[in-house]
């Protein structure tokens, strides 16, 4: 956090310089496009890099750091342009131009809001780093931490025996690449960042004693915050969890001295950001925040990504608020039709009200050039007010023809966020929708798949219970019958597959927990725990995509086979 004093007095400073700023980026700005008209005049190139400096020096000056940075980029990248350059340099000068774009802007930004925040303008000065080819800065690259001196330990500190921990690593890697590949094709993101969590978690517990160990509880929580707060899927961040691999690799291959080893300080940093920058303040976050003395960002994501698209201009906020109200409208029109499915008189039913209704959303779609969906509208105006006009209640097939095309448009609204206002958006009126895109039946899944969890999570919490508890096999006498039921509705959603390792999963918890009279190891609880957690996430991914990830049985698989089922 600024100083009130160190703010108060930066503000000041910034006002003496104002207009020097905004006529030298003028300035800046003509000379740049002069050179782009005719790239032999080297005067205006050279007045150009003497204007950028001159901004920097101001900005160094002034104290605004996110100035400074940004000036010293856009030096380096004009400095990479020859006299006379050829086409081979027009993305140099189109980035620069750009950047010089959004300097101005975030002097006006600076000008308004009195806060220095440079985080705001890292993807345009990695887009100046990328255009002559250096290396990207983090995120964090203006985050403050202060790491700990590093424990030392010694191989002798890992109570588990080589073999155990081969065997746990490779089965934890396994799951941490699942959550990996859905996070890097941005797929289920909840169901990636889960896995992440999971995986983290238990290479803490068998890196336990190590300086490894505290690492992974930091990638863990990690992938936590960024589920729990929805945080924005990035490349560096994509890259971040990939460099996390790495570390994966090593203790699958190097075996128990590599969690000797300490992490490297710049993915810490890394990791400790993505914390900080999610908002989430729970006890153990502030315990790791006091540790690592972090300087708390004055921006959380949500705070970071509205003050980036003031910066840019709108973004997908505004596509949002639009499907919102297209989906309110949809949703009262669908509401009237099911009232006149349920054989209310026609006057009730008001199909004048139900055709004004689809008009006005049919001229909304046409002032957004969605005109294929705007004609779909249109048709099912027009025979309802055929209705209307003659006083005549629809039979069941043309009720239901009406319905159906209400909710394909509806299906499209829905894809507004994602796809943008696009051709493909407005193709969707027309495309053929086939019985897997019935919402009913999406709805029917969802209830069922939503048994299944809540079934798995009960027996999750049986088995816990049961270990606390010191081997009482109470906890356990409902778990196989609640297996079993998900077994019935696995059968339901034709996954045999699944539900033969829901069986298992039952018969080994029937067989070594409940018939039998010794208590299993902890490894053996902790491989069921992992056969569990894996087919509680495949079916919760069956729920949101209406495929499952065919890695998540195989872990499944592999966890209940080495147990010898």
């Amino acid at each position: 956090m600024v100083d009130a004093t160190v703010a108060r007095k930066k503000s000041s400073s910034f006002d003496l310089v104002c207009k020097e700023i905004e006529h030298t980026i003028q300035e800046a700005e003509g000379s740049l496009e002069r050179f782009q008209e005719n790239r032999e005049s080297g005067e205006d190139l050279q007045n150009c890099i003497d204007c950028l400096n001159q901004l920097r020096g101001i900005f160094t000056l002034v104290e605004l750091q996110g100035g400074t940075v940004l000036c010293q980029e856009m030096v380096a990248q004009a400095n990479e342009v020859p006299v006379g350059a050829l086409e081979d340099k027009n993305g140099l000068l189109a980035t620069l131009s750009q950047a010089l774009f959004i300097l101005r802007r975030y002097v006006d930004y600076y000008s308004t809001r009195r806060e220095d925040h440079p985080e705001l303008l890292l993807p345009i000065i990695n887009d100046l780093r990328q255009a002559r080819k250096a290396k990207a800065l983090p995120d964090s690259y203006f985050f403050d931490v202060t790491f700990p001196r590093p424990v030392l330990s010694s191989i002798d500190n890992l109570q588990i025996a080589a073999d155990v921990f081969e065997s746990r690593c490779r089965r934890l890697r396994h799951m941490y690449q699942i959550g990996l590949l859905e996070l890097l094709h941005t797929r289920d993101l909840k169901l990636a960042f889960n896995l992440i969590e999971r995986s983290a978690q238990g290479f803490s517990r068998i890196c336990a004693n190590a300086p490894l160990a505290e690492y992974w509880g930091l990638v863990a929580l990690a992938g936590r915050v960024m589920r729990d707060a929805e945080m924005e899927i990035t490349q560096p961040r994509k890259r971040l969890f990939m460099r996390v691999e790495k570390y994966t690799r090593e203790l699958v291959h190097v075996g128990k001295v590599a969690a000797t080893r300490s992490a490297s300080e710049t993915l810490l940093k890394d990791l400790l950001y993505l914390i900080a920058l999610s908002g989430i303040r729970d006890y153990n976050i502030r315990m790791l925040f006091e540790r690592y003395k972090v300087v708390e960002p004055d921006l959380d994501e949500r705070k970071l990504v509205a003050h980036r698209s003031q910066l840019m201009g709108p973004g997908t906020d505004v596509l949002r608020s639009l499907a919102a109200v297209l989906q309110e409208e949809l949703g009262l029109l669908k509401d009237k039709l099911d009232i006149v499915e349920r054989g209310v008189g026609i006057q009730e039913a008001d199909f004048g009200s139900i055709a004004n209704e689809l008009g006005r959303l049919a001229d909304t779609l046409v002032m957004l050039n969605l005109n294929q969906l705007a004609s779909k509208t249109r048709a099912q105006q027009g025979i309802i007010q055929e209705w209307d006009r003659s006083r005549r209640f629809p039979d069941e097939q043309e009720l239901m023809s009406v319905a159906d095309a209400v909710l394909s448009i509806e299906q499209a609204v829905m894809q507004l966020e994602g796809r943008g206002i696009t051709s493909e958006t407005d193709h969707l009126a027309s495309a053929e929708s086939s019985v897997a895109d019935s919402p009913y039946l999406a709805e029917a899944n969802i209830v069922v798949v939503s048994e299944a969890q809540q079934a798995l999570s009960l027996a999750k919490r049986a088995i816990v219970a049961f270990i606390e508890a010191a081997g009482d096999k109470m906890h356990l006498v409902n778990v196989p019958k609640t297996l079993h039921a998900v077994w019935g509705s696995l059968v339901m959603m034709e996954s045999p597959e699944v539900a033969r390792i829901v069986e298992n999963a039952g018969r080994y918890i029937q067989e070594a927990l409940i018939d039998s009279e010794q208590i299993p190891g902890e490894l053996d609880l902790e491989t069921l725990a992992d056969a569990l957690t894996s087919l509680e996430y495949f079916i919760e991914s069956l729920g949101r995509k209406g495929e499952g990830n065919a890695e998540l049985l195989k872990l499944a698989e592999e966890s209940l086979r080495s147990l010898g089922y």
